[in-house]
């Protein structure tokens, strides 16, 4: 008997019949290369928040049909914008909207959105242009209007020597910059929120007050570190740029002169001045251990001779190692800002090791001016304490290597659930220590049941035992029993299960927790506005010669100079032995700084296609037009290569693994089968007849 299929229209349902967004043109964003980054936070705000508006993870907007209207923007911007602010506004809308809870999953869909666009969007640029669009700074449109004032030092000869990486819209008014990092963080995510839910007033509104301000003079790899951009700091095109700043490769100081220009520059051994070569964050590193091996050489030195009654020659070394030490901490806090000395995990170890000496120094001189050795003695043994801070940090360099560094943020986040866990503990102990010294106090006084309570929670069960009935016959027994239970099964139990979940869901992103900190040393250290940074305890002298004179004579370019002609003088043995190992380097990779020369075609994997469905009128992401240069061009200045056609790559850097291919494959069957299945749905309906 044959079978005849006959065809009937369905009703359409109530519900939604897919999750699958409906496929409707939204107008790409209009961004000029003159347009203020304001107007470029502004225009990428509108289109992210039209496209993206379900909850969506990082991995579906990178892999599933989710991310369509990203690779379409990410296409747009490769092959029709110019303005050199576009990382930056990317970057800083996605520390707006990691920054909002609004319960719902769709602000992190956004912040992802705009982390995967900025990165993407670097794939596709030469080498060079990926430093560019990186290390732009946000400009001061206040201090271009007025260019005489721009180049006049304000702070009394000391122009940008004293200027942090977070800073208000100009350095004559940023009275509130020394404040708190979490005050900081919420002066910027209040800047962009105000853009954002303001983005259909009128210009003129917006004119009185800039929103952006906060954002002024930061590139967008310092708005990256701040808006915890993790992913986007890990990814192999960025971090070939935080390599080159780390091994000098990428300079912004060339020569050290008066009129001398932070510019992102490539170094140039033959035309740079040798100790511009002191900023670089190796070699800052590589000094700060020989300092700090000096500083433990001197500690041992003192408490093995240990003269009571009279100050030494080591000792007064040690003072000056100190001395020098904690200044350096101060103009390291003033230069990089809070935020960015919160960052690093070791400042923590310096602020407690300059609170230690200060302690010693002033029970040192109380003691010897009052003739108590007792307080002497006292300070000796507040001294020894320093050793608990002093030897981690000699070997901190170490967690620069990815072994050792990715173990830090592991006992961080271990440590933070160590901490709350031990809130319950505390609890617990306290109301059985209690209950225990009432119901024992006959035989026990207070001390000594806090000592037995202590040795039961830390494992010796054996002692509680021993003692419940003396405690008391009748309370005692049941009282141990369940106090040994609670602590010593359940509690220690339960903190070793968590420490091991805690390190499990850590040591997952471990390695973008590590490059996230490596990238922020590196940018501590490089970035900073001050020209002339003196070794400690070199630093000591710089401040014993030019701060009394501010005092008497007028501030002008003469102290620069003299800053300048100082450091030349006190740091020319560290720059011959920089210059050596720079010869020795050369001599063994001739080819050491040409990193950056120019773009490697191997990075570049695959075409992008367009999205199904979506017209693609534009060029290919291949052709660039010419940035326009405001300065002249260089050989050493970081400038925008010739347009060329140049593949386009639609995903990160690294190559994909077996299993990221197979998950986007299945994905790819899934749109499909459910676009099939909306599609039978929404025509329609089958019937099945048997005749």
């Amino acid at each position: 008997m044959p079978i005849r299929v006959k065809s009937r229209h369905l009703p359409t349902p109530d519900r939604a019949l897919s999750p699958i967004p409906s496929c409707v043109d939204v107008p790409l964003p209009n961004i000029g290369h003159e347009d203020a980054f304001r107007d470029v936070v502004k225009s990428l705000s509108q289109y992210i928040a039209e496209v993206v508006y379900m909850p969506s993870t990082f991995e579906q907007l990178r892999t599933t049909s989710a991310g369509d209207d990203l690779r379409t923007l990410v296409e747009h911007l490769s092959a029709r914008v110019t303005n050199p602010a576009i990382v930056n506004a990317l970057l800083a809308l996605r520390w707006h909207y990691g920054a909002i809870n609004d319960g719902r999953g769709v602000s992190d869909a956004r912040a992802n959105a705009c982390e995967i666009v900025a990165w993407r969007f670097l794939t596709r640029l030469s080498e060079r242009e990926v430093v560019e669009f990186c290390l732009y700074e946000i400009p001061d449109d206040c201090q271009d209007d007025n260019p005489s004032h721009a180049e006049e030092p304000t702070d009394g000869g000391e122009s940008n020597e004293r200027t942090g990486l977070l800073r208000n819209a100009s350095r004559t008014s940023s009275p509130d910059y020394h404040r708190s990092g979490s005050l900081r963080r919420n002066q910027l995510f209040k800047s962009i929120s105000k853009l954002t839910m303001s983005r259909h007033t009128s210009d003129v509104e917006e004119l009185d007050d800039d929103p952006t301000a906060p954002f002024i003079h930061l590139n967008a790899l310092e708005i990256a570190a701040i808006a915890d951009a993790k992913r986007f700091l890990s990814q192999h095109v960025v971090q070939k740029i935080i390599t080159g700043i780390w091994n000098g490769e990428i300079i912004f100081w060339d020569r050290l002169s008066v009129h001398s220009e932070k510019k992102p520059r490539f170094y140039n051994p033959s035309t740079a001045d040798p100790f511009s070569r002191l900023r670089v964050p190796k070699y800052l590193k590589a000094y700060e251990v020989a300092f700090f091996v000096g500083f433990l050489m001197l500690y041992y030195s003192v408490l093995i001779e240990q003269n009571r009654y009279a100050i030494t020659p080591l000792e007064i070394l040690l003072y000056i190692w100190f001395a020098a030490f904690f200044y350096d901490e101060v103009s390291e806090y003033i230069d990089a800002g809070s935020v960015f000395y919160a960052a690093d995990v070791w400042n923590l170890f310096d602020m407690i090791m300059i609170a230690i000496g200060i302690v010693f120094a002033v029970l040192r001189f109380v003691g010897l001016y009052k003739g108590d050795y007792t307080l002497v003695d006292i300070g000796f043994d507040v001294l020894s304490l320093e050793a608990l801070f002093m030897v981690p940090r000699v070997c901190s360099i170490l967690s620069l290597s990815p072994y050792w560094g990715t173990l830090i943020p592991c006992l961080k986040e271990m440590g933070k659930d160590f901490l709350k866990f031990m809130v319950l503990v505390v609890i617990v102990y306290v109301g059985f220590l209690t209950t225990f010294s009432l119901v024992g106090r006959e035989m026990y006084t207070f001390p000594h049941m806090a000592m037995i309570v202590t040795k039961i929670f830390f494992g010796s069960s054996y002692v509680g035992f021993d003692i419940m009935e003396d405690i008391d016959p009748i309370f005692g027994p049941p009282l141990m029993f369940i106090f040994v239970t609670l602590s010593s099964i359940l509690l220690m139990g339960s903190l070793t299960g968590m420490l091991s979940n805690s390190f499990s869901r850590v040591i997952t992103h471990a390695r973008e927790e590590y490059l996230y900190v490596y990238s922020v040393y590196v940018l501590e250290a490089s970035t900073s506005n001050r020209l002339t940074h003196f070794y400690p305890p070199f630093n000591l002298i710089a401040l014993g010669i030019f701060r009394p004179l501010r005092i008497f004579l007028p501030s002008d370019d003469k102290f620069r100079q003299g800053r300048i002609l100082l450091l030349r003088a006190t740091h020319a043995p560290i720059v011959g032995a920089i210059q050596v190992y720079e010869w020795f380097t050369k001599k063994i990779n001739p080819d050491g700084f040409d990193n950056f020369r120019g773009p490697r075609q191997s990075s570049f994997k695959r075409n992008s296609a367009p999205p199904p469905g979506r017209p693609d009128s534009r060029p290919r992401s291949g052709y660039r037009p010419r940035m326009p240069v405001s300065r002249p061009a260089s050989a050493e200045v970081i400038s925008r290569p010739r347009p060329r056609p140049q593949p386009s790559e639609d995903d990160v850097a690294d190559a994909p693994t077996d299993v990221e291919v197979r998950i986007s494959e299945l994905a790819g069957k899934i749109d499909r089968l459910t676009a099939l299945v909306v599609a039978l749905q929404s025509g329609a309906g089958i019937e099945t007849v048997r005749t």
